[in-house]
């Protein structure tokens, strides 16, 4: 036998006398703290304005649809792109019809751009980052959260998620289901970016503005 062999096998010798080691347990890298749906509203809130987003708290979907009336009166918006959503249906049902453009496949994009704001549904709320969860099944969707200077949320304060993987297994079944298509998107606060002199820019490459406006 030679060294080599002589130590590997003292090696082997002296690793047997240990217990096998078994499957180390997953590390749970967000632990759950498990918050009421009020202090998660309250999170996504403060989340929210951190990043420059604004919080509509309402109780009802008629409350929703005055604060929506409200917000476009004061922001003198005069043309809104809207997502076919039942939500969405529900809080603009106070505005004049000729305001509201639902979303169609044949829009071009120059079309969405000259949009004074866009109207979309979320699909699920991140609490610890006051991130939207928008699904966006079609191209104009998708570019109805990117193109209109402003974007308006409408959500259910059930809808909120702690973080993530608190949110995953209702997102999961979904985003992995044979016939949707296009992408989930996750939007944080309006577009912002920065120069070398670190100077926050709004509005480079989406809306300068996102409300959400939050019933329940």
């Amino acid at each position: 036998m030679s060294s080599r062999d002589a130590i590997l096998q003292r090696l082997r010798d002296e690793l047997s006398n240990y217990p096998p080691v078994g499957e180390p347990a997953p590390a749970e890298v967000w632990p759950r703290q498990n918050p009421t749906a009020e202090e998660m509203a309250e999170r996504f809130a403060k989340e929210l304005a951190e990043v420059h987003g604004e919080v509509l708290r309402c109780a009802s979907i008629e409350e929703a649809r005055r604060q929506l009336a409200e917000l476009v009166k004061k922001s003198e918006w005069t043309a809104l792109g809207s997502m076919d959503r039942p939500m969405v249906r529900d809080v603009t049902a106070g505005l004049p019809a000729e305001m509201v453009h639902w979303a169609r496949a044949d829009w071009p994009p120059r079309r969405i751009a000259e949009l004074s704001a866009s109207v979309i549904e979320a699909d699920g709320l991140l609490a610890d980052t006051g991130s939207c969860l928008i699904a966006c099944p079609s191209a104009e969707d998708r570019l109805l959260c990117y193109l209109p200077p402003a974007c308006v949320v409408i959500a259910r304060r059930d809808q909120l998620a702690e973080h993530l993987p608190a949110a995953w297994p209702s997102i999961a079944p979904r985003a992995a289901g044979p016939n949707l298509g296009g992408e989930f998107l996750i939007v944080t606060g309006p577009s912002r970016t920065a120069d070398i002199e670190k100077i926050l820019i709004l509005g480079v490459h989406g809306p300068k503005r996102l409300a959400v406006i939050l019933v329940g």
